[in-house]
């Protein structure tokens, strides 16, 4: 009998919760897919190298601890959840401690090391957009069985469905690997853009049937001014004591980024009881590389974490001494944004996607 009260106290609770979040935001939840952009935490789960579960990330977390996030602190999707009134952190779906409670106001399913390409995640055994969706089923049963289908359709027609991914995929095949099989396949970068963002469609689409009607794609960032490109660049055209952005992998991702939303204008036209807005990630991301000072930054092309030169994942680490202030850079690593260039990010989406989306 006293469980019986106790459950029906907990449902009782958690219908509070739902109308509570109603009422603040327009957006009943979020849930994100993709890469380590948007990954809080799903890879700690996972046997693979990328992960984020070790000092020094999270460092600057509120907990100071390393949740898995590829960050010293707070992701995008954190500062998302926290401007929409939803909570102050949006959890990885296969964190231990997370429960339907939590899942009502959303979770992420990303994987760090993820990319549209199977290649990409076979080399990084990570989950795949198809394994992110499962999931994303599976919790939206497990929301249902709590909260009944009235009440589940309404989570799922008002929420917010955030897609960040496609940088691995470049990174590995167009850049790093360009001798692979995809390249020789599909000729040309161009060629490969097109697989990728096919690949991409197809999933939009595939969320659409499962109920999604609010989605958000973040393009490619300019992938010429991640640290590892800028010192690969140097590199290979040998200014070793140069650092500056390497502009062809830069006009590459714009190309992308434009193509990407000449997609979307197709699919917004063709699912018409849905709303899908383009990210742009890219201006924001090279205005604050290209006017540090304008966003309190002191350096912009170079990590925090170890020599800032190539360090991410498993070799940054506990041995490497890391910035004083991580605030004062763009980059934690080589590859991924600070907790401040991550809130610069989000504060972007919500003043420039979010209205479109929310009406």
């Amino acid at each position: 009998m006293a469980s019986l009260i106790t459950s029906s106290f907990s449902i009782l609770l958690l219908l509070c919760m739902l109308k509570s979040t109603t009422a603040s935001s327009n957006f009943s939840a979020i849930f994100a897919f993709g890469d380590s952009t948007v990954d809080p935490g799903n890879n700690n789960h996972l046997f693979t190298l990328f992960r984020g579960d070790h000092f020094p990330y999270g460092r600057d977390f509120p907990t100071h601890l390393a949740t898995g996030r590829f960050s010293n602190g707070k992701i995008a999707t954190d500062y998302l959840a926290q401007f929409l009134g939803l909570k102050d952190l949006l959890p990885a779906y296969f964190d231990p401690l997370v429960t339907v409670s939590d899942m009502v106001t959303g979770v992420s399913f990303a994987s760090g090391g993820s990319g549209l390409d199977p290649n990409t995640v076979a080399l990084a055994r990570v989950l795949d957009l198809s394994s992110q969706l499962a999931s994303f089923e599976q919790a939206l049963q497990r929301i249902t069985r709590v909260v009944g289908n009235q009440k589940a359709n309404d989570i799922l027609e008002n929420a917010l469905f955030v897609i960040s991914i496609g940088t691995n995929d470049m990174l590995y095949n167009a850049y790093l690997m360009p001798a692979t099989s995809r390249m020789i396949r599909y000729g040309s970068i161009s060629g490969y853009q097109d697989y990728l963002l096919q690949n991409l469609n197809d999933f939009v689409q595939t969320l659409y049937g499962a109920g999604a009607r609010r989605i958000l794609v973040a393009g490619l960032p300019p992938i010429g001014c991640l640290p590892v490109q800028v010192t690969l660049s140097s590199i290979k055209d040998l200014h070793w004591l140069q650092r500056v952005c390497d502009a062809q992998q830069n006009m590459d991702s714009q190309a992308y980024n434009n193509k990407l939303q000449s997609h979307i204008h197709l699919l917004q036209s063709t699912l018409n009881d849905a709303k899908i807005a383009y990210f742009d990630i890219y201006t924001p991301i090279l205005d604050m590389v290209q006017n540090p000072t304008k966003y309190g930054f002191a350096q912009t092309l170079q990590g925090c974490c170890g020599t800032g030169l190539l360090e991410m994942g498993p070799v940054c680490n506990a041995l490497d001494l890391t910035c004083p202030d991580p605030s004062k850079y763009l980059f934690w690593d080589a590859v991924h944004l600070t907790e401040a260039g991550n809130y610069v990010l989000a504060e972007n989406g919500q003043q420039n996607v979010i209205p479109y989306l929310s009406n």
